[in-house]
């Protein structure tokens, strides 16, 4: 559940209703963004154009008799992710402690005492310098990764934490291309490469440090937290933090896997441009270009898919898109000729190279959509106190991955297996693993189900979705007009919602076993059975209990005619059970339009019966549906005949 400091605007002018019809772009004008943009932006560019230089210089310039070529990519990035493991415990405690501003200054500062020691090693062309300037700027990003995502929740309401997101992403990933670029590119120049390199390396430190000065506060959100400095005991205290919230840990689990399948791709592009591709150091640059330009894509294009709210719905997609090109790009790989070492110009001008380059441009579009809603769902749902914790957590087992990520493919080489090979178990084993994430925590897979079916299916209109709460307990009420309106609730909904249905809905083929998924809470009436009456009452009130959002359909039954069934009194049971508890959670009223007449309605006859789901397509496809939503009801109004009429007047506003 969103806490209320997650939710909140910064300040009042940065509310919701203020940035109402303001996109993700609009951020980069405000100075609550803007200057964080800017700066992680820097420190990306920087880590990358140090990184990929030195990698590009091992594999191309350099003949090291105790590293050869081909581990060159997979040693650096072991190297480098090395701290995350070491360090993320102690850098989660600093940033729940400390003003988040003033750690990325401090962090800004680190990184140009860096900088500078590196410049030494580029001109010396001493790999041993450089190797510990790795683990050193590894420390750097393990310090700022949490301050990362924790800042953006601060200064960010609910409704502009994934735009904000996929900004963060696409800059990210942008200063990677371009910091990889630089890299490649400089260090390439005859005679002043090294050089050049060292002067990059420090300026963009020193630029990075001048925009953080622009940075507001971000108080600290646990202060008199006392700092635990053994790093074995607070990483495994911040794995147990994580876990106190299933749904958030199996989500860093699934960010985790991510970073293991990217990895995978990323330490391999050097020697897969070298030799699979047979092309030199541009091709290589070329392929992170391609890489980068995606994820960059991806992350953009999150917001737009989601409604501007938080939605996990595209992780199922981003998964599938990652498994289907990571496998056709060894499909795409095999099997290329050998040929003497190509330029960038030669290279694009063999058609099969750009089967290569499309495939990986879709998985890293793929791998944007999956990644921005799972870390924007990990905020809005980790507490504030101890969000920056969780974010080490997160660190920590994406370290653990990573560093997984390497062993296996160092193995895998070791063993023989090519580097197109080791793509396609890459691919293989994402379906694997996100369909047993999936299975895990059914969420991600019903908001996949309910967003496919409010995009491609129906044309779905909300309106008055600012009045869902975004934390807290309430009860939503709707009008019963076909199988799949909980499904189109779901997808109206930034939170999950559990249902009260008719023990029948159970039976139905498929939809059946995906309201089983959601938790849906079976009811029968109380003459046919008494006790399944009572209990699903009982589970209805625990529901609320724990916070979240309880929906039913008060006319007890999907309308037969299309039109307004009187309401029932279960909801009136429903809200006098949570008073009596103290509890007082808001009645939504909300109401389904242009449903009736669709597939999934009872508008067939059927020996003089009403059925649904005879005709599919009967009114083609992308036809027009709405959910409209009413001003909350305070529980001490409920009425059922109130209820009723509010819901009618939302189907004829």
């Amino acid at each position: 559940m969103t806490t209320p400091a997650a939710a909140a605007p910064s300040s009042p002018a940065d509310s919701h209703e203020a940035n109402a019809h303001a996109n993700q772009f609009a951020l980069l004008g405000q100075r609550r963004f803007a200057p964080f943009f800017w700066t992680q932006f820097a420190g990306a560019a920087n880590d990358n154009l140090f990184k990929f230089a030195f990698t590009v210089m091992v594999t191309y310039q350099l003949q090291l008799s105790w590293m050869q070529p081909s581990m060159a990519g997979l040693v650096i990035g072991a190297l480098f992710i090395l701290p995350f493991l070491l360090f993320s415990a102690t850098a989660g405690q600093l940033t729940d402690k400390f003003d988040k501003t003033k750690m990325i200054r401090f962090v800004k500062n680190l990184e140009i005492a860096i900088m500078l020691i590196a410049a030494w090693g580029f001109v010396r062309a001493d790999a041993v310098i450089l190797l510990g300037c790795v683990f050193l700027m590894g420390l750097h990003s393990t310090l700022f990764g949490p301050v990362k995502f924790a800042y953006l929740p601060q200064v960010l309401d609910a409704r502009e934490l994934t735009g904000g997101n996929g900004m963060v992403e696409m800059g990210t990933f942008v200063a990677i291309l371009l910091g990889q670029v630089a890299g490649g590119l400089l260090v390439a120049v005859p005679q002043i490469g090294h050089l050049s390199v060292a002067i990059a390396c420090v300026a963009v430190a020193l630029i990075g440090r001048a925009v953080a000065q622009a940075i507001p506060p971000a108080p600290a959100t646990d202060p008199g937290l006392v700092v635990n400095w053994n790093p074995v005991s607070e990483t495994w205290r911040n794995l147990k933090l994580a876990h106190e919230n299933i749904v958030v840990f199996r989500s860093l689990l699934g960010i985790s896997w991510m970073w293991f399948f990217g990895a995978v791709f990323l330490s391999q592009f050097p020697s897969f441009a070298k030799e699979v591709l047979h092309g030199n150091e541009q091709v290589a640059s070329l392929l992170l270009v391609v890489f980068s330009i995606g994820i960059g894509v991806g992350s953009l294009l999150c917001e737009t898919l989601s409604r501007r709210q938080v939605e996990i719905g595209l992780v199922p997609l981003g998964a599938i898109g990652m498994s289907v090109f990571a496998i056709d790009l060894y499909f795409a790989a095999r099997g290329l000729p050998a040929v003497p070492e190509m330029g960038l110009g030669a290279f694009l001008r063999q058609s099969a190279h750009w089967r290569v380059m499309a495939d990986l441009a879709l998985l890293s579009l793929f791998a944007g959509l999956y990644s921005v809603p799972m870390y924007a769902l990990i905020q809005l749902r980790s507490q504030p106190t101890h969000r920056a914790r969780i974010i080490a957590a997160n660190n920590i087992l994406n370290a653990l991955f990573m560093i997984g990520s390497s062993v296996i493919a160092g193995a895998l080489l070791g063993a023989g297996f090519t580097i197109p090979q080791i793509f396609l178990f890459t691919g293989i084993a994402n379906a694997v693993v996100a369909f047993y994430i999936f299975m895990l925590v059914p969420e991600y897979l019903l908001r996949f189900v309910a967003w496919v079916l409010s995009r491609f299916v129906y044309r779905f209109d909300i309106k008055g979705d600012e009045h869902i709460p975004v934390e807290g307990p309430a009860v939503l009420v709707c009008n019963h007009v076909s199988f799949i309106d909980a499904v189109l609730l779901m997808a109206a909904s930034p939170r999950p919602i559990r249902f009260i249905m008719d023990h029948r809905i159970f039976k139905v083929p498929v939809l059946g076993w995906l309201f089983k998924l959601a938790k849906a809470i079976p009811i029968a009436p109380q003459k046919e059975d008494p006790a399944a009456y009572e209990a699903a009452f009982a589970k209805a009130l625990g529901v609320l209990r724990e916070g979240d959002l309880l929906a039913i359909f008060p006319e007890g039954a999907i309308t037969r005619d299309g039109a307004l069934q009187p309401f029932k009194g279960g909801v009136m049971k429903i809200v006098d059970s949570a008073r009596a508890e103290g509890l007082e959670p808001p009645v939504i009223p909300m109401a389904l339009t242009n449903l009736w007449g669709s597939f999934f309605s009872r508008i067939e006859l059927r020996g003089g019966e009403p059925v649904a789901m005879v005709k599919p397509f009967r009114r083609g496809f992308f036809s027009r549906v709405g959910l409209n939503v009413g001003a909350p009801v305070a529980p001490a109004e409920v009425r059922p005949e109130l209820l009723q009429q509010r819901v009618g007047g939302l189907l004829n506003p």
